[in-house]
């Protein structure tokens, strides 16, 4: 056993507290060079949660030297700074000024959300607590007296002491974090409050007073908590999907060396010229050629079609595309944190980053709130003092000020609004899952949406089966059986016919199509080149859509396949719909202008932009965002993520890849794309329930606090003031659930004619 002295605790506090910020080395280490000597530093900041945070944090490091820019991610609690030279600046030192622990920012760390679980346990103590104090009240308000009062009030006493020690320990620990900075924040009222009325509660009842305000400031605690509660849910269903994109990189690959030796590397160790064995099932790690092998790449994720790219020898292939049918061998070309997908990782932080700059309607409501009521009340308690003399009647009134002005209505206001919106969404099968997305919904004058898999359903159907003889298509069929490809599953269903040959020792050609033998014959299923060995030329099928599929026996083609990409449910009925609404809608994909020009004519689409790359789309989306237009994006591909990313606000329906279901603010659950105009219907009306509400709040302080500061409120009757505020606004809110929805009304179209020519191919 040992002991230290107290000087010596104070200096290993010291040392331990010096070992927790990164060294300058440490630093250079995690960060990402740029080129051109400027460098990005990300750093994780976990107790950013409001405007007021993202405003401080930027202004302080955007001020040091050598600092190009800061951006905070509220989302993410994120802070991406970027900076040139050598010497590292004090992000920590100032950081830790403004009161904020930070640290280097570290993608595989999943850390569970512990906030959700404090606030979730705070509601309840709480809620326990002013239930039992009010049960406790009741009874001094129907005529306890004397010995039996002081019981009940010291009763009451002891139940709000857990209940403002852990319930409002959240709200202390941030105030208490602000005013030790030399700053203010919305928690400060409350705190003091709070505070103020149990102190004033607690000498009433120590000096046998008629009235004490313990039921005031816990049930104070308890709305406060709820809203802050609803209001974290809401923020934390806009997690980034960087993480989920990131995922999909390999962990490394099986490298073989120049003397044959195989060895298996982690991802970060390949570097170019490597030879990587790449499996059938397993992802391309870095960006590379094939130098051996055929196969089918799944290449959704940079071009977001469906239908699988064929490569062999000498293709160039792409860090994240999924190789399907067979093995090969490749050449890295660059290195894991240079290639495409690392590409779409910072794309997406760049995008979010942009996004996290939008400031709720909550945060700048609040912004002057604190100052006002702490004036409000220093005034009425000078006043009062000035006129009578009496502390204990000034610090009285001026509690009951800082009480009937608490921004509980103010605080229900947009989460409660956000959460009976989210319900009615819910109900006709969409989901929410940021609900800052809903402000911004309402705002978007343009609507972008990808082609395949969000306008159409991104499942070929094979369009000729009834110009096609039964017996061949029943072949045809039952070979496909035998294939996940996309186009063997439009044609698999064709296999329910009687009397069908049978199909023996089937196999398939990566890259090609499906071989079999039956009755001596060879039969082949894929691409026109390789089944029809034996034909000099041919049509690509009368339908066209994707075309070049055939069947041949013995190299003779005998059926041409035709597929085409349904279109999704009410699909053209929605465009009708966003355009009466008053937004102008334009089309984005990554298939050929022949395809796209199709599907934009028969939807009655008038601006498409075919070809596009991820980049490209990011590209688009953010032109149109400087020519201050407010964009919603539509996709559903792991391609479409960063532009889903960077939009205004961004949808994807459920049959979309994890990630873009993960990078889009709102998910519709079924096949009809009329849940685009009806979340835009919704979110315009939570918008004009959400102003209502701050309206009621603006007014009810209007009225509330003249009467309060003339001293004809205590600060039992604050409370009640306050929980009857934040009951009507609850009120208000649930008038979404009960209005039928009203067509939107018709407006004129914004056009960009100028920006769709220039585009164009």
């Amino acid at each position: 056993m040992s002991c230290c002295a107290p000087g010596a605790e104070m200096a290993l506090e010291a040392a331990d507290a010096a070992s927790a910020v990164p060294s300058s080395e440490e630093v250079k280490l995690a960060s990402r060079s740029l080129g051109g000597g400027i460098h990005q530093t990300d750093l994780s900041v976990p107790t950013i949660h409001c405007g007021a945070c993202i405003q401080s944090i930027e202004a302080a490091l955007d001020s040091l030297e050598n600092v190009e820019s800061a951006r905070v991610n509220l989302s993410t609690k994120r802070v991406s700074i970027l900076w040139h030279g050598d010497a590292v600046p004090p992000f920590f030192a100032v950081l830790g000024r403004l009161g904020y622990q930070a640290h280097l920012f570290d993608r595989e760390i999943d850390e569970k959300d512990r906030t959700l679980s404090e606030l979730i346990r705070a509601v309840a103590v709480a809620g326990f607590a002013a239930g039992n104090i009010m049960l406790l009240s009741v009874s001094v308000w129907s005529g306890a007296d004397g010995a039996t009062r002081d019981l009940f009030h010291w009763l009451s006493a002891l139940i709000a002491i857990p209940a403002l020690a852990f319930a409002g320990g959240i709200y202390f620990r941030s105030a208490a974090n602000a005013l030790r900075h030399g700053r203010m924040n919305m928690d400060v009222p409350i705190v003091v409050g709070v505070s103020l009325a149990y102190a004033m509660s607690l000498y009433e009842t120590i000096n046998h007073g008629e009235h004490a305000y313990f039921d005031a400031s816990v049930s104070l605690l308890f709305f406060l908590l709820i809203g802050r509660t609803l209001d974290h849910v809401m923020r934390e269903r806009a997690r980034t999907a960087v993480n989920g994109l990131s995922r999909l990189a390999s962990r490394g690959s099986l490298v073989l060396g120049d003397d044959g030796k195989r060895e298996y590397l982690p991802l970060a160790e390949l570097m170019p010229g490597m030879r990587l064995l790449i499996a059938a099932g397993e992802r391309i790690p870095v960006d590379g050629d094939i130098v051996s092998g055929n196969s089918d790449l799944d290449c959704s994720i940079v071009s977001g079609e469906s239908a699988p790219k064929a490569v062999g020898a000498g293709a160039h292939v792409q860090a994240g595309t999924l190789n399907l049918t067979g093995p090969l061998t490749m050449q890295a070309t660059a290195a894991a944190k240079d290639s495409f997908l690392a590409e779409m990782v910072r794309l997406m932080e760049a995008a979010e980053s942009g996004r996290s700059r939008y400031r709720r309607i909550a945060d700048r409501v609040s912004g002057l709130y604190a100052p006002v009521v702490h004036l409000a009340a220093f005034v009425t308690f000078l006043g009062w003092m000035a006129a009578s003399g009496d502390w204990h009647q000034a610090l009285t009134i001026a509690i009951a000020v800082l009480i009937i002005t608490c921004p509980c209505a103010l605080g229900l206001a947009v989460p409660i609004v956000q959460v009976v919106a989210a319900r009615r969404l819910f109900e006709a099968g969409i989901m929410v899952k940021d609900g800052s997305a809903m402000e911004r919904l309402a705002a978007i004058d343009t609507a972008v949406f990808d082609k395949t898999g969000t306008l159409t359903l991104g499942r070929p159907k094979l369009m000729n089966a009834s110009s096609i003889d039964p017996t061949v298509l029943a072949i045809a069929a039952d070979m496909a059986t035998h294939s996940h490809h996309p186009f063997s599953r439009a044609i698999a269903p064709y296999a329910a016919y009687v009397g069908q040959p049978s199909v023996e020792s089937v196999s398939e050609h990566p890259g090609f199509g499906i071989e079999a033998i039956t009755g001596g014959n060879t039969w082949r299923l894929g691409r026109r080149g390789w089944a029809g060995w034996k034909a000099s030329t041919g049509g690509e099928g009368k339908l066209g859509g994707y075309g070049g599929t055939v069947l041949s026996k013995n190299g003779n083609i005998v059926a041409c396949f035709a597929f085409e990409d349904a279109l999704r449910q009410d699909a053209k009925a929605t465009i009708r719909e966003l355009k009466n609404a008053g937004a102008s809608v334009d089309m984005l994909s990554g298939d050929t202008a022949k395809a796209c020009g199709e599907v934009a004519k028969s939807l009655g689409i008038d601006s498409f932009v075919p070809a596009l790359l991820p980049s490209g789309k990011v590209e688009w989306i953010e032109t149109l965002t400087r020519a201050g237009h407010k964009v919603l994006m539509v996709g559903d591909g792991l391609n479409d993520t960063p532009a889903l990313r960077a939009a205004y606000v961004s949808m994807a329906p459920a049959t979309a890849a994890d990630i873009g279901r993960q990078a889009a603010d709102f998910v519709f659950l079924r096949e009809s794309l009329l849940g685009v105009p009806l979340a835009m219907d919704v979110s315009r009306k939570a918008g004009r329930l959400i102003r209502e509400n701050i309206g009621i709040a603006i007014v009810y302080n209007a009225f509330a606090v003249p009467i309060a500061v003339l001293g004809y409120v205590t600060p039992l009757i604050a409370a009640i003031a306050m929980s009857a505020s934040s009951l009507i606004v609850i009120a208000n809110a649930m008038r979404l659930l009960a209005t039928a929805r009203a067509a939107p009304e018709a407006s004129p179209a914004r056009r960009r004619s100028d920006l769709i020519s220039a585009a164009r191919p």
